[in-house]
């Protein structure tokens, strides 16, 4: 175990790690690096920027691993390199600056009051706000991350096989979740449900993809429009984690019945283990929802499953999928 007084001083100080990756992503400073300029004074001079500041943020950057420093030198340290040169398809520069965003930091400035509330105390209903212009600029910046995640969850399905899927996309987002899966299968025919504005960047994804033929949309709230009938899987991604138990239910069973028999509902979260303290990015999610949601949770594989079996669903499996998130697949007979 280290040093207990650093982990204490990690956690205390972890808010200026983010704000420099943040400030870096507004100042395009890794792209800049990865494109060689690679001392204080090219950068400083591209990026209009003072050398007291450059070299304060590159230093500390270097210092926490995101850049190399040799002989006065900086590099993008290899393993991050993908995901912060804005050049790469997997960059996640977009959700470092989602993720920073002053309403969503916010929602921690007092957390003790979220606490003492069990629910946010951001105004109205936090990020369940219907209509809520979060969403699209969620759905811009996390694509690049949610689409790694759907790799893995169109393998999980077995995409590749070609199957002729009826598939709905629930609260779509960005849409990449049906739209991996009509890219892998040529068979497959996708419906998304959003708000009109958030379905407007799905589009453009499945428009990029080169699936938008088979690709149509479904505006409005998941709880208030008709889902239709006959779906080979209807996916719940990122979705039940804002509402409380019972609310799931009511969500697993609009699901069952939109399904034809043998069909799947696919759930993707942070699942907690039973103990609900490992692994730690889905034991900290709770943090998020507590703070941003009036009844919001993490709930773990056996919580799941019996929401799942209460809306009608024969049994339900968990599957790993190579990120920090999990899939469950919840069978209809």
């Amino acid at each position: 175990m280290d040093n207990p007084v650093t982990i204490l001083f990690d956690a205390l100080t972890a808010y200026q790690r983010t704000g420099a990756l943040k400030a870096a992503v507004e100042l395009d400073l890794f792209t800049a690096v990865a494109e060689g300029r690679d001392t204080v004074a090219s950068l400083a001079r591209h990026l209009k920027a003072s050398e007291r500041g450059v070299r304060g943020l590159c230093d500390a950057l270097a210092a926490v691993g995101f850049l190399d420093k040799r002989d006065g030198r900086y590099a993008l340290a290899a393993d991050f390199a993908p995901f912060l040169d804005q050049r790469s398809p997997v960059c996640i520069a977009g959700a470092i600056h989602f993720l920073g965003n002053p309403r969503l930091l916010g929602a921690f400035a007092d957390l003790a009051a979220a606490v003492r509330k069990g629910g946010t105390v951001l105004d109205g209903q936090g990020s369940i706000e219907p209509e809520n212009p979060l969403w699209v600029e969620f759905a811009r910046a996390m694509a690049p991350i949610a689409g790694l995640v759907a790799q893995g969850v169109a393998g999980a399905l077995g995409a590749e096989a070609g199957e002729p899927w009826k598939v709905l996309d629930v609260a779509a987002g960005h849409g990449l979740y049906g739209i991996t899966i009509a890219e892998r299968n040529p068979h497959a025919e996708i419906t998304a449900l959003d708000w009109a504005s958030v379905l407007a960047v799905a589009q453009e994804n499945a428009r990029a993809a080169g699936v938008v033929r088979r690709f149509r949309t479904l505006p409005g709230s998941a709880f208030d429009v008709d889902w239709g009938r006959g779906y080979d899987l209807v996916l719940l991604t990122n979705f039940l984690h804002h509402f409380d138990p019972p609310t799931c239910e009511a969500i697993f069973a609009r699901a069952h019945a939109a399904l034809r028999p043998g069909g799947r509902a696919v759930t993707v979260e942070f699942v907690p283990d039973e103990g609900r303290t490992t692994p730690p990015a889905a034991a900290t999610f709770t943090l998020v929802m507590l703070a941003t949601t009036p009844a919001g949770d993490v709930y773990t594989f056996a919580e799941y499953e019996r929401m799942a079996r209460a809306a009608g669903f024969a049994r339900s499996e968990l599957r790993e999928i190579g990120s920090p998130q999990r899939a469950i697949f919840s069978y209809r007979d």
